[in-house]
């Protein structure tokens, strides 16, 4: 949520920074209109409580005289009618500026490119070389249906289309990633691991903006105020909701979790195998800094997500997303994308974000600075990574010209000294 205050001072700038993302400036004239409204029914409210305590002080004084105080008291229960009517009122303009002032976007940071969609963004590094085959790569969906390593048919008469099965040596390299990289952020890179739920109610919800934003695109729980997390982020930064963190800055937490996900909006995109999945499983990694820091740790979060690609030794790029092409809670991001050679292209895995002040205020996490005086915090997430595409890059990039696919060396320690994917298991 942006400050109000910011608002008030500098409506234009806000104006054209939201514009950036797509946004229509008409919601900051709402807000405008509606604090406006709100401060002047609080001022006639003050005045009318004003005037109440005065007078009160008046009855007083003319019952020891032994007056009739009848009248002024008639005319004083009115006042208090007034007073209640406009506190409704006040109730009301609060309920529909807080409304308005969720629907806003964060506002991009000043290093942002801008850019209406995803053809502006800016490839800031490549890493790796792209493997080359004397033969025609296959496609994850092939190599893992030959090796047994995926069931999708049994898994669409589960659960429909967009859900995967993995069998045999395909879920012990789901289990095997999961524990690589948890382990990774855990013992070097500094994160301390949580395991949250996998529900979360709407002020949860709210406070990292999946809501009300993004409510077409998640699973809400019949008759509950709950909802299947669509990625750790949710739970992991609702950690210090409506708290003041005592522990010292930066805090790093990380969190393995099944994340869902309706994909809505995907209309038209790639849903072929692991490319776009309802259910899948990720790595997520959640930092809690102070504002001065927010952005050197946003180069760092993304360093974490690196290693591991890196140490999985797989071909990537790292994208800074432009203004039209960020999320609707982020200031800042990078987009890491794994080359996938069955797809002849790259493959999204990671988005590291700063969301500045945006989530802190939403969910209220806050700390105390150096000089004792609560501030607001800065959050930041990043996946650390998702699976469905990961696995989609191991088995592209790996696959040799019988079928079998090499593993990388990082990954057997954590599928039982096993090398190669074959079909024979």
């Amino acid at each position: 949520m942006l400050n109000i205050r910011r608002i008030r001072e500098d409506a234009a700038a806000v104006r054209a920074s939201i514009a950036t993302k797509g946004v229509d400036g008409v919601l900051i004239d709402n807000v405008e209109a509606l604090d406006a409204e709100r401060r002047q029914l609080l001022t006639e409210v003050e005045d009318l409580k004003s005037e109440r305590n005065r007078v009160s002080k008046e009855i007083g004084a003319l019952k020891r005289e032994g007056k009739d105080t009848a009248e002024i008291q008639a005319r004083m229960r009115t006042v208090g009618e007034q007073i209640g009517a406009l506190d409704t009122r006040v109730r009301d303009v609060e309920t529909r500026l807080n409304s308005v002032l969720l629907s806003i976007p964060n506002t991009p940071h000043t290093t942002t490119p801008v850019g209406t969609d995803a053809s502006a963004n800016q490839v800031v590094r490549e890493h790796g070389s792209r493997p080359t085959f004397d033969f025609d790569p296959k496609s994850h969906m092939e190599l893992g249906e030959t090796l047994g390593l995926l069931d999708m048919p049994r898994a669409a008469r589960m659960s429909g289309a967009g859900f995967a099965l993995f069998t045999g040596a395909g879920a012990r390299l789901q289990r095997g990633l999961i524990n690589f990289m948890l382990d990774l952020h855990v013992a070097e890179h500094g994160y301390r691991e949580v395991w949250p739920p996998t529900v979360c109610n709407s002020a949860a919800m709210t406070g990292t903006g999946q809501l009300p934003k993004m409510e077409e695109d998640m699973y809400g729980v019949t008759d509950t105020d709950l909802w299947l997390i669509p990625t750790a982020e949710v739970p992991v930064t609702n950690y210090y909701r409506e708290e003041i963190i005592q522990s010292p800055l930066p805090i790093y937490l990380t969190a393995y979790t099944p994340c869902f996900r309706k994909e809505a909006g995907a209309a038209g995109k790639d849903t072929r195998g692991l490319i776009r999945l309802h259910q899948f499983d990720k790595v997520e990694m959640v930092k809690f800094v102070t504002p001065e820091s927010s952005y050197d740790e946003l180069e760092t979060l993304v360093a974490n997500a690196e290693d591991v690609l890196q140490r999985l030794g797989l071909p990537y790029r790292v994208l800074e997303l432009c203004t039209g092409d960020l999320s609707f809670a982020a200031a800042k991001c990078y987009d890491i994308e794994l080359w996938a050679p069955g797809q002849d292209a790259w493959l999204e895995v990671s988005s590291c974000s700063n969301f500045e002040d945006f989530q802190a205020r939403r969910a209220d996490i806050r700390y105390r600075d150096e000089q004792g005086k609560t501030q607001f915090v800065h959050t930041l997430n990043g996946s650390g990574v998702a699976l469905p595409r990961l696995v989609v890059a191991i088995l592209e990039n790996g696959q040799q010209a019988d079928g079998s696919v090499i593993l990388p060396e990082a990954l057997v320690p954590y599928m039982n000294g096993m090398t190669k994917l074959t079909a024979a298991g």
